[in-house]
Formats: structure tokens, C-alpha cells, sequence
């Protein structure tokens, strides 16, 4: 209610706005046509003289007509889906004295829901203040998923879903002459609203009938309330050779957020709503310090140190019941086993970062230049929750409750040292290199407790070494005024080695188990190779074309711990990722009065891991990963003549990896295409008056949602700007 009420009186205010806004611009626009005789006097060419009109407004509307999935429309056309204007932009200056200037800048935009508004007053050899409001809508699109097995879709609620995210800020700065220059922000930021989630609640495609076949396919929904408090301050100097510069930043938090999920509708036996609900309450506090000095003309050196401490309160539930936000109850807690859910979840965790840099950049010679860096980071991290636990295991038995105590404290030291290199002493070459190199040691120790019984469930302690290198070459050659080239190649390998310690001793009451689940990874290996190729040709004076490829290839190996058997596990490939990508932009001027600008890629993108060979030819409940998708755009341009221009857009999409697996499973990849076309129709009524009516087509396919969230699109709009 707060949200709306807020919302409700911004539209107000930017609405009365608007309207005096846009009785300006008629008057404007009627005392600009009244002396347009006398001003075509003054100035025969029609066009303002330099700096003579230092303020601004646009106002416009127009609307959206749509046939089709008006959620699925809004979310990825970033646009209301109904009529909408306002004023898109007002900038008005008033000169302050010699050396002083007050201006506002503003934007209201009804139904779009995009409002803002700021005002700086400055003075040349003082400094500034400034202070704004703002606010923006990002629509959503709640649906779920889509069976082609039984053809199942579900609207269980309005599926047309946006979080308003605003931001309310003021900033000073003290800047004289000789002095240091001090700074300070505060900022006040928010979101509100509803999103979809990507965790769907299952249903059974079978249902009535006995056999149960579960599918992931039904919406769920998050409900978010999130507010933030930033406060920030900072002071720079000039200490002869070298610049200092120290902050201090200071954060509050809180966050309500759900988690709102149906399982099982229309089976009344089984159904239920689940809501899970995270409060975090935290508080950041940084202070950080850099400097740069200029040794001398050859060797400058930075270095920067800060500390960072975050405390965060945690609470929250996660309770099944007939509605959504209900109260446990055993009797939905045992509708389906392994409900398992929690409720009086309290806690709280503290982290302490420690951050040095030291870098220095030095050209002992014409053409070369190194800068070698190190970089340590110290983390100590600590934290707990306590919480009941509301287990099931059959759905003969009542769900118990347990009050169970999880502590977890980790600590890690990383040591980064670099080297950059770059050398430019060839004709029409620059050559550069880069190596990196981090080592890294961790501890973590859990610990789970039954707060009622004093028995221990868990204690495992864990300790992990990280080494990564990465290492970079690259040139860039100029042949020609008209041709350039440029080429890149990167590696990058990541080891993590893991030693998990299960001591049964240590456990009430003791225990024979050496169970480390979860954590039965021993070592993951991340490695990377990329190569970049970027070719830019200028073949005719009005014609420009741009190339570039890249190839990248990554892979995981993993050893685990042991199998069933007790046989320690090997290392073994995982995922292998391969990527390749092209694009292409060109950019012509075949006449004087016409250009055309054009851009088009392919992204060839797959991903396979060993489980897609579970099942082999009958059925693969996990499939390989295929991202592969074809984009294109064109604008072409052309003046009508001294005073209207024409514009015509296209754009492009299509993805075509969707693979029917829902027999077996959900079906993967994403086949859809999307079109847009827009017109654009600008005239210089005045020198200071400016029209632009538009008309847009967007229309949009998919494949995996079986054509529900289709939809075709028109756009009318029209605005006027008006310079004085």
C-alpha cells in the first residue's frame, strides 16, 4: 500500500508537471511561429547561433497496440504495453553570477513509470550541490513452463509482473583553491514488486490417474521489498609529487523477500502452496586509501589498502499451507515426503576483507613499458543459524521438528602478483603481454547441532588450496591508413584442492560414519582458452566494415571422494564448453544524403557434460547445453531535404536449440525469433522547434513455451522539443 500510494502521488506530481510543461511548449511554439518573419531576418540560413538556446524540453506520448502475450511483450520490450507519455526530457539553466550556475534536469514518463528529477547548483572555485529523485519500472513475465508431452500451461495468477526500483540522493563537494577537496553522498534506494523465479513448482501430467509423472512446468512468483541506506564520504589531495585520495562508505540494508511456489495444483489430494521469506538486515562499513606519485618522468607509483566489514541478521521461513504466506501446518507439511521446510530461522554472519595493492609502472626505455602489481586479500568469515527444522520422511509419519544450530567460520589468504608488458617500438605495431599468477589457502569448519538434545549431527572441517594463472598476448597492426588489425590469445587454469576431515569423535553421540557428503569433491580443474581476431577495413572512402572472431574453449575436470564401493574416484572431464562467435558491422555512405549502418553476429555455443550419456540412445534425462543463437540490425538514414530526415530500423533475433526431451524429461534450449521495425520521420519545424512521429511492428515466436507467449506488437509515438 505504501508503494502504491507513493507511486500515486509521483504520477501526480509529474503529471501537473506535464501539463504546465506542456503549456510552455505551446506557447513556445506559438511565439516562435509569431516571429518567425523577424528571425529569418536575423539569421538567413534558419539555424541558431552557438550557445544560443541553453534549454530544453521534450514532451511525447503514444501507445502500444498488441495482439497476443502482453506480459511476454513487456518484459522484453522493456515498455508498459499501453499508452503512455509525458515529458522525456526538461533541462532548464540560470546563470549565477560570473561563475555560478543552477540547473534542473527532469524526466516524467506516465505508465512507463519512469520519473526523475535533479538539481545542481554549482560555483567555479567553490563546488557544487546536488540533489534528485528518480524511479524506473523493469517489467516481468510470471508465466512458467510448457509441456508438449500433454500440452500443459497454467495461469495461476496475473502473469504480468514488475519491480520499481528508485533512488533519492544528495551530494555536496568543497573544492577551493590549494585545498583538499572533500566530498560526501548520500543515497536512499529501493525495490518493490513482483518477478518471476526460475525454480518452477512440479506438477503430475498424468493426474488423475494413478502413475505419477512430475514436471516442473508450474510459476512461481518473488515478492520483493528491499531498501537500502548509502552513505558515502571522501577527501583528495595533491602532497607535491603525489595525489592521495581516503573514503569512507557506510551501507544499512533490509530485505523481505519471498519465495511464493503452488505444487501440485489441481490434484486436491496433494496440492500446496509454498512460501519461503528471507529477512536480511546488514550493515557494511569501508574505509579505503589510495595514492599515485610520479617518481619521475619514467616510474609512477599507486598503491591502495582498504577494509571492508560486513554484518548481516538473518531470519525467515519456509512453510507449506493452503495459501500462500500461511502458518505451519503439519497436516500440508505431510501432503508430499520431503517437504522439508523450517520456521524461526534466526542468525547472522560477519565477514572482515583486508585489501592491499601495490602497483608500478615504469618505461625504462623509449617504446616499453612494465607494470608489475601485487595484490593481497584477507578474508575472515564467520556465521550461524538456528532454526526448526520441519522434517519428513513418509507420508505415514508426522513431521518432526527439530531445533538445529548450524556454525560455519572460514578464513582465506590470496596472493596475486602480475605483469604487464607492452612494446610499441615497431612500425605500425603494439605489442602487449600479460601474466598473472594467484595462490591461495582456505580453512572452513561446520558444525550442526540439536539445540534440544545437545546431539551432533555434523562436524567437518575442510581445508583448500586454489592456484590460478592466467596469461594474456596480444597486437595490433596498422598496415594501412585504411586497414588495422588485431589479435589475442588468453589462458586461464584455476586448480581447487579440497581435504574434507569427518572425525566421528568429535560427534554426540560418537559415530563410525566418515560420510562427507556434500562435500565429496576432492579437486575441480577450470581451464580456459580464447583467441580474439578483429579486422577493421576502410576499401572506399565511404565505406567502412568491421570482422571480428572468437574462439573459446573451457573445461572442467573433477575428482570426487570415493564411490559406493569405497574406490577413491579419478579425475574426470565433466563439462567441456565450446564457443565460437562472428560479427560483422558495416557502415556506408553511398550519397551525400543517405547513410546505412548495418551489424549482424552468430554465436555457436554447447556445453556437454557425461551425464547427457545416461540412458544412451533411449532417453537422456540431461541434455547437452546449446546456446547458439543468429542476431542482426540495420539503420538506414536520409534526408528528405534541408529540414526532415527519414530513419528506418530492422532488428533481428533467433535461437532455434530447442529439443522436445519431455517425455523423459523438461525440454531444453530456447527456439525463438523476434523482428522489429520502426520508422522514424523527424522535422525541423524552427531552428528551435523539432517534430519526430514514429511507427514501430515487433513481433516475437517461441518454440519452447508451445507459442503461448507469441505476440504481435504496433507503435504509434510522437514528440516535440523545443529549444530556448
Amino acid at each position: 500500500m505504501k508503494a502504491l500510494e507513493r507511486d500515486r502521488k509521483i504520477r501526480g506530481a509529474f503529471a501537473l508537471l506535464g501539463m504546465i510543461a506542456g503549456m510552455m511548449l505551446l506557447g513556445a511554439g506559438l511565439l516562435s511561429a509569431a516571429d518567425e518573419k523577424k528571425d529569418s531576418k536575423d539569421n538567413g540560413s534558419g539555424e541558431p547561433a552557438p550557445g544560443e538556446f541553453n534549454n530544453s524540453i521534450t514532451v511525447g506520448g503514444g501507445a502500444f497496440l498488441i495482439d497476443g502475450n502482453k506480459a511476454q511483450f513487456q518484459h522484453i520490450q522493456r515498455s508498459p504495453g499501453s499508452p503512455f507519455g509525458g515529458i522525456e526530457e526538461m533541462h532548464l539553466e540560470q546563470a549565477l553570477g560570473k561563475k555560478g550556475l543552477f540547473q534542473i534536469d527532469t524526466r516524467g514518463l506516465l505508465e512507463s513509470h519512469d520519473y526523475s528529477i535533479k538539481l545542481d547548483v554549482s560555483q567555479e572555485d567553490v563546488g557544487y550541490v546536488r540533489v534528485g529523485v528518480s524511479q524506473f519500472r523493469s517489467w516481468y513475465d510470471g508465466s512458467g513452463g510448457w509441456s508438449q508431452r500433454s500440452n500443459a500451461w497454467f495461469n495461476l495468477y496475473n502473469d504480468q509482473m514488475h519491480v520499481d526500483r528508485g533512488d533519492a540522493f544528495i551530494e555536496g563537494r568543497l573544492a577551493l583553491p590549494d585545498w583538499p577537496v572533500f566530498t560526501v553522498k548520500y543515497h536512499y534506494q529501493y525495490r518493490d514488486g513482483k518477478k518471476d523465479s526460475t525454480i518452477w513448482g512440479d506438477y503430475n501430467l498424468n493426474a488423475p490417474s494413478a502413475t505419477t509423472v512430475l514436471r516442473g512446468i508450474v510459476p512461481t512468483w518473488l515478492g520483493i521489498d528491499e531498501r537500502r541506506h548509502i552513505l558515502e564520504g571522501d577527501v583528495t589531495h595533491t602532497l607535491g609529487k603525489t595525489d592521495v585520495d581516503f573514503g569512507l562508505r557506510y551501507e544499512w540494508s533490509d530485505q523481505n523477500n519471498t519465495r511464493n511456489e503452488d505444487r501440485r495444483p489441481g490434484d486436491p489430494a496433494v496440492n500446496r502452496y509454498v512460501t519461503q521469506r528471507d529477512q536480511i538486515h546488514s550493515d557494511l562499513f569501508n574505509v579505503r586509501g589510495s595514492s599515485q606519485t610520479r617518481i619521475n618522468e619514467k616510474v609512477l607509483f599507486t598503491t591502495g589498502a582498504a577494509f571492508t566489514r560486513l554484518d548481516t541478521d538473518i531470519g525467515g521461513s519456509r512453510i507449506y499451507g493452503s495459501t500462500y504466506d500461511a502458518a505451519y501446518n503439519p497436516a500440508y507439511a505431510n501432503r508430499q515426503r520431503n517437504d522439508e521446510g523450517f520456521y524461526d530461522l534466526s542468525g547472522g554472519s560477519r565477514s572482515d576483507q583486508y585489501v592491499a595493492n601495490l602497483n608500478l609502472m615504469v618505461t625504462p626505455w623509449d617504446n616499453w613499458t612494465f607494470v608489475p602489481a601485487l595484490r593481497i586479500e584477507h578474508q575472515d568469515q564467520s556465521g550461524f543459524a538456528n532454526f526448526v527444522e520441519t522434517a519428513v520422511t513418509n507420508a505415514a509419519t508426522a513431521p518432526r521438528a527439530e531445533d538445529l544450530l548450524n556454525v560455519r567460520d572460514r578464513s582465506f589468504t590470496d596472493v596475486t602478483e602480475s605483469l604487464d608488458l607492452r612494446y610499441t617500438g615497431m612500425k605500425d605495431w603494439a605489442l602487449y603481454a600479460r601474466a598473472e599468477l594467484t595462490e591461495g589457502q582456505a580453512g572452513l569448519t561446520e558444525l550442526e547441532t540439536d539445540s534440544e538434545t545437545g546431539l551432533r549431527t555434523l562436524f567437518r572441517d575442510t581445508d583448500s588450496s586454489r592456484m590460478v594463472q592466467k596469461y594474456t598476448a596480444g597486437a595490433n597492426w596498422y598496415p594501412l591508413r585504411e586497414l588495422n588489425l588485431g589479435g589475442q590469445y588468453y589462458y586461464k587454469d584455476r586448480i581447487n584442492d579440497y581435504t574434507h576431515v569427518v572425525d566421528p569423535k568429535f560427534y554426540n553421540p560418537p559415530t563410525s560414519t566418515t560420510d562427507l557428503y556434500p562435500a565429496f569433491i576432492r579437486r575441480h580443474d577450470f581451464a580456459t582458452h580464447d583467441m580474439n581476431l578483429r579486422v577493421t577495413w576502410r576499401p572506399l572512402a565511404n565505406l567502412t566494415l568491421v570482422s571480428r572472431y572468437d574462439y573459446q574453449i573451457s573445461t572442467i575436470d573433477t575428482r570426487g571422494d570415493v564411490n559406493s564401493s569405497g574406490i577413491a574416484l579419478g579425475l574426470v572431464e565433466s563439462s567441456r564448453a565450446t564457443t565460437h562467435m562472428f560479427s560483422e558491422s558495416v557502415s556506408w555512405v553511398p550519397i551525400a544524403r543517405m547513410f546505412i549502418q548495418g551489424s549482424g553476429s552468430y554465436v555457436y555455443d554447447r556445453t556437454h557434460t557425461p551425464t547427457s550419456m545416461i540412458g544412451g540412445a533411449t532417453y537422456a534425462t540431461v541434455q547437452d547445453a546449446d546456446n547458439s543463437y543468429w542476431t542482426a540490425n540495420t539503420t538506414v538514414g536520409y534526408a528528405l531535404s534541408d529540414k526532415a530526415d527519414l530513419l528506418a530500423s530492422y532488428n533481428y533475433y533467433r535461437a532455434d536449440d530447442y529439443s522436445n526431451n519431455s517425455f523423459y524429461s523438461l525440454p531444453y534450449g530456447t527456439g525463438a525469433e523476434q523482428h522489429g521495425v520502426t520508422t522514424t520521420l523527424l522535422e525541423r519545424l524552427r531552428k528551435n522547434l523539432l517534430w519526430k512521429v514514429q511507427y514501430g511492428y515487433f513481433t516475437y515466436r517461441d518454440q519452447q513455451f508451445g507459442g503461448y507467449n507469441n505476440y504481435n506488437a504496433h507503435l504509434v509515438y510522437s514528440s516535440v522539443q523545443l529549444l530556448f
